[in-house]
């Protein structure tokens, strides 16, 4: 098994999917509460 030195790990691939996951999750609850206050506000 080869051998691994904490700390040593490249994590820009990571940190960038995380990026753009944390973007997706933020963008669609921004859609999602737009919905509902529009729902709330003209469906009555």
């Amino acid at each position: 098994m080869a051998e691994h030195e904490h700390g040593s790990m490249n994590t820009d691939v990571q940190e960038k999917t995380y990026d753009g996951f944390m973007s997706f999750v933020t963008k669609s609850v921004i859609v999602i509460l737009v919905l509902l206050v529009g729902m709330a506000i003209f469906i009555r």
